[in-house]
């Protein structure tokens, strides 16, 4: 597997770990319905969350959040349409973002952004 793979699942189990520590409970990983993947399905207070996780050694090309495009929002949108129509899912639903940050020192930080897109 690629390196990027690697650090990608790697960012994706941090970012699991850490929306745990906060309440979160994990439903299900890397959720596949045709092209698209949701890489983590959470609970929290009621709600389906869908959360795109994404990695950035350092911030200077920019942030996670602008590195989901539309296209990418449509397929993750899609890809949760038929999670809740598999899940018979009947209660609200929230689109999230969680960028994993590694600074020069190796010490991990992450940006939450809740409803961040539909």
């Amino acid at each position: 597997m690629a390196e990027h793979n690697d650090s990608g699942r790697l960012a994706e189990q941090l970012a699991a770990d850490w929306l745990i520590s906060k309440g979160f409970e994990l439903v299900e990983t890397n959720y596949r319905h045709g092209h698209a993947e949701i890489d983590l399905i959470m609970k929290h207070r009621g709600l389906l969350i869908f959360v795109e996780v994404k990695f950035r050694s350092g911030t200077g090309f920019g942030f996670a959040e602008e590195f989901v495009d539309s296209t990418k929002k449509k397929l993750l949108v899609k890809a949760a349409d038929q999670y809740i129509y598999e899940k018979d899912w009947h209660k609200d639903i929230r689109f999230d973002i969680v960028g994993v940050y590694k600074d020069r020192a190796g010490t991990i930080n992450f940006r939450h952004f809740e409803d961040a897109f539909y």
